[in-house]
């Protein structure tokens, strides 16, 4: 499928066309395929508490277990919480609103994630991307994570030091779509947001959120859900370069580190 091409403003209209001097990325269900590791930890996790059949059906459990997390992450990004006790209460959401010390929440959440872990896999189109960009573009990272999950998450798939700069939510205090964590990422790089591309596979956490940030923001819609004319969509990483190639690019050697970190 040939990339949609640069469509936009925060009204859909036409934009000036941009500079772009490096590429920001997301990367849970972007470059890391979250939700394969997720079904597959779940699955192994409640084999071993002997939970297989608590909940009717494995996929029942699973989307109990994403309903749990996607109720307490977004009350940790509204600042209700801490990032310890979010997944506490993810855990007893899901046991039904267990009385668990915290001691034994931790255990529990502590052993689903060494499933989740064992799991874990880049897609496979997201190294040959970062290939075919890395001569042209400088890379970093904005996750709504914490960069403690983030940066060790990179290096144990072998691609942290593809990324200059890591920046999470959970450490800069600000949560994308908020226009302040691509900002706060940008500063980050020492470059303004009109240099900087945002890749995600959120339309409107991700590429809404960057578009209004006045970044490049791209969908990547690798399901093909379609349906918002409005954004620069892709889906697959393959096409990224392609839609990256129509717009002028900078030249990079000034201002990026000779090393990442």
């Amino acid at each position: 499928m040939t990339p949609e091409p640069p469509a936009g403003g925060k009204d859909g209209g036409t934009v000036a066309v941009m500079a772009i001097r490096a590429v920001l990325w997301d990367i849970d269900d972007t470059i890391f395929d979250y939700a394969a590791a997720d079904r597959a930890g779940m699955r192994r996790h409640l084999r071993d508490e002997g939970l297989t059949g608590a909940f009717g059906t494995t996929e029942y459990a699973l989307r109990r277990w994403q309903q749990a997390t996607e109720l307490h992450w977004a009350r940790f990004s509204a600042g209700e919480t801490s990032w310890e006790e979010q997944r506490r209460d993810r855990v007893r959401t899901f046991l039904g609103d267990a009385p668990l010390e915290d001691a034994e929440a931790d255990a529990w959440f502590a052993r689903y994630l060494a499933h989740y872990e064992a799991a874990w896999a880049l897609f496979p189109d997201t190294v040959p991307a970062l290939d075919l960009l890395a001569a042209d573009y400088r890379h970093g990272v904005l996750s709504n994570s914490s960069l403690h999950n983030q940066d060790r998450k990179l290096r144990l798939l072998g691609v942290r030091d593809r990324f200059e700069a890591v920046v999470c939510a959970a450490d800069i205090g600000v949560s994308k779509p908020e226009a302040a964590a691509f900002h706060t990422a940008c500063d980050t790089l020492g470059l303004a947001p009109h240099e900087v591309a945002y890749v995600g596979d959120q339309p409107d956490t991700d590429a809404r959120g960057a578009a209004d940030a006045g970044l490049l923001g791209i969908w990547l819609d690798r399901h093909g859900r379609g349906g918002r004319p409005e954004l620069n969509r892709i889906t697959g990483l393959d096409q990224l370069p392609a839609l990256l190639r129509t717009l002028p690019r900078a030249d990079t050697r000034f201002g990026a580190p000779s090393t990442f970190g």
